[in-house]
């Protein structure tokens, strides 16, 4: 391997590009930054996660009535 290190010019984020905004995108690709205003980010995707929590809201039933399962039989064991 070697030991020398590229110039901050030629480094490339560790990044994937589609994850990267528009800005950087040009930047990450060697082109110019934008001369006009910044652009607009762009709207972010909005996740659907009522299947997480139907699952988590099952997870704490199960393990609720686990615990209470357990409560009961040290009681009947002693």
């Amino acid at each position: 391997m070697s030991s020398k290190k590229k110039p901050k010019k030629l480094r490339t984020p560790n990044v994937p590009l589609a994850s990267l905004p528009p800005s950087a995108l040009d930047a990450a690709r060697g082109g110019a930054e934008p001369a006009g205003p910044a652009r607009a980010a762009a709207p972010r995707a909005q996740f659907d996660y009522t299947f997480v929590r139907q699952d988590l809201k099952r997870i704490i039933l199960l393990a609720g009535s686990f615990v209470v399962i357990l409560v009961a039989l040290s009681f009947v064991i002693r």
